[in-house]
């Protein structure tokens, strides 16, 4: 009997981007199973609350069989390892993630040397696609063409409303 291999992308996807969504689709075929962990990092500040960032992915993820959504707190290989995963999922953009990643990844395998890092390069179009720009770019225009540039067109209209209950 096969074993079931599932992996897990951690992020914050505060909200998801079209750059997180393309690593999600790239990745989801190459397991049985891929679970998103929605996680909170402490160093920013959010704007949305876990649960609303689980249900916005949720709504872009919602035609891939294999995945699945979850919030979870605390360390990510923790969180891998208490799905009884084995692989955790990065993406990288060029230059502005390796370090950081490579940082990460090493400290992940101190903690869970069990536990293996798979890097999806992101793709050339959202090399530079990150939730701190698209929200200076949402808080910034009007336009809805623009934004639809960087996160998939369901998240617009939460992350407009979600700004001007900011403002």
């Amino acid at each position: 009997m096969p074993h079931s291999r599932t992996a897990v992308y951690t992020g914050s996807f505060d909200p998801i981007t079209l750059g997180h969504l393309h690593i999600i689709q790239r990745a989801a075929p190459l397991f049985d199973e891929l679970v998103i962990g929605v996680g909170m990092n402490a160093d920013k500040r959010s704007l949305f609350d876990p649960n609303q960032r689980v249900e916005l992915v949720r709504s872009v993820t919602g035609g891939l069989a294999q995945v699945r959504v979850e919030v979870f707190d605390g360390l990510a290989v923790d969180f891998v390892r208490s799905l009884g995963a084995r692989v955790m999922v990065r993406g990288i953009r060029p230059l502005t993630d390796i370090a950081g990643e490579f940082t990460m990844m090493m400290a992940n395998h101190q903690l869970a040397p069990d536990i293996e890092t798979v890097f999806l390069m992101a793709a050339e179009r959202y090399a530079h696609v990150s939730s701190s720009l698209l929200k200076q770019i949402a808080a910034l225009s009007d336009d809805d063409e623009q934004l639809a540039k960087f996160v998939p067109q369901e998240i617009i209209q939460p992350l407009r409303e979600r700004l001007r209950s900011q403002d």
